[in-house]
């Protein structure tokens, strides 16, 4: 008997099961929603951050910023008088100046003893009574040129020069990329390419651990083990206890396991083809991660690089304890170059340990001191920002990709 074959049934798209349709997992759409919000917050924060700092160096350029002369007025004011007079104590009142009781902003036309000839009302403000007690404040207007013409910082005696923080703060960078870039990138290279996978797997977890210690007892190490050892190589009186030099050695210190994870990362990245064809040339192991290995990774070791030169420019704690707690004011022409002005034996004080120092004492909100912090932290911000885009761009144009 003939087999009769019978035909496949066609499916068409009606007779489709519902269970081959797309179905909506709600875990996951929660799950994608979640990483949205978290990294819309993140730019929002950044941004935020950039906004307030941005907004209030502005402030602090164009806007009249009142710093307190520690008078206080000691007989009542009416509203039409033109005479104040004020205690003996406190800064000094020139003819010229302005300066606020209260909300009454006035201009100083003269002074004579205790007694300062004003002006009332100026700014568009209401002459009122004033009692006795009041608070006197003058007014300074800051001149952005200031900033980068001038070498003295003083806030209070109206003196802008970011000089004297911003040198002191490249100095500890410096000596701090001496110590770490070549120390964190030879480890790096021990790692990729000689140590085991055992001795691997336990260095680099201590590195880590390295990375874990408080920027605060590194401070603490700073101030007692490093600068007796510098006072004692180069003598007492030639290195003051608070030195750059001792804060640049731990900073770099700080930085070396940064350094070398990094660049092991981009070193243990490139391909080992690379490595067998320079073995198979009759190259040595040496020759081999010299020649090939860190050329073929050094956009990622400049990574690596940059990362640590804004980790070792925005350090603060060690710089606070152990670098110096006032600015170095010089004045170019009589200070000498290195024996003062650049001398790492030296005392000075950075940006971030201006910061702390000023914002952590008895500083009142509103003061010329505390609007001058936004300044120093804008210079900061772009000096970062300038090594990013430096970085990137060289990596963009460097970077090996291999399949």
């Amino acid at each position: 008997m003939a087999a009769h074959s019978q035909a496949a049934p066609v499916i068409t798209t009606a007779d489709t099961p519902q269970t081959l349709r797309k179905k909506r997992r709600w875990g996951e759409t929660i799950i994608q929603a979640s990483l949205f919000i978290c990294g819309m917050l993140s730019i929002f924060t950044t941004v935020a951050i950039v906004f307030i700092l941005v907004s209030e160096s502005v402030n602090f350029f164009t806007r009249q910023q009142w710093e307190n002369t520690n008078k206080r007025i000691t007989a009542v004011v009416d509203e039409t008088a033109v005479q104040i007079e004020t205690g003996a104590s406190g800064a000094a009142i020139s003819a010229g100046d302005v300066i606020r009781l209260g909300e009454e902003i006035m201009v100083v036309t003269g002074v004579d003893g205790n007694i300062i000839l004003v002006d009332r009302g100026a700014q568009e403000t209401t002459a009122v009574a004033h009692q006795p007690g009041v608070e006197l404040f003058r007014g300074r207007r800051v001149n952005p040129l200031a900033i980068i013409t001038t070498t003295k910082w003083a806030p209070q005696l109206n003196q802008f020069g970011i000089w004297p923080l911003l040198l002191a703060t490249l100095m500890v960078s410096t000596i701090a990329m001496f110590v770490a870039l070549p120390l964190g990138l030879a480890t790096a290279i021990y790692l990729s390419e000689y140590a085991s996978e055992r001795v691997r797997g336990t260095l680099k977890p201590l590195l880590e651990i390295l990375a874990g210690i408080p920027t605060v007892v590194f401070g603490y190490f700073a101030l007692t083990f490093v600068t007796p050892l510098i006072r004692a190589i180069f003598g007492v009186d030639s290195v003051q206890i608070f030195n750059v030099l001792s804060a640049g050695i731990v900073v770099g210190i700080l930085i070396i396991p940064l350094v070398s994870s990094m660049s092991e990362d981009a070193l243990h990245a490139v391909p080992r083809a690379l490595r067998e064809a320079a073995y198979g040339l009759g190259a040595t192991k040496l020759e081999t991660s010299l020649r090939i290995v860190v050329p073929a990774a050094l956009s990622g070791i400049t990574a690596a690089f940059v990362v640590s030169i804004s980790r070792a420019v925005g350090e603060t704690m060690i710089v606070a304890i152990a670098a110096g707690s006032g600015p170095k004011n010089f004045e170019l022409g009589k200070d000498g170059l290195f024996s003062y002005v650049l001398n790492p034996l030296l005392s000075a004080e950075t940006m971030t340990g201006h910061i702390v120092r000023i914002s952590g004492g008895d500083l009142s909100y509103d003061s010329i001191d505390y609007n001058s912090l936004f300044a120093i932290g804008l210079m900061l911000f772009v000096m970062t920002l300038l090594l990013n885009i430096v970085a990137r761009r060289f990596v963009a144009r460097y970077r090996e990709v291999y399949e």
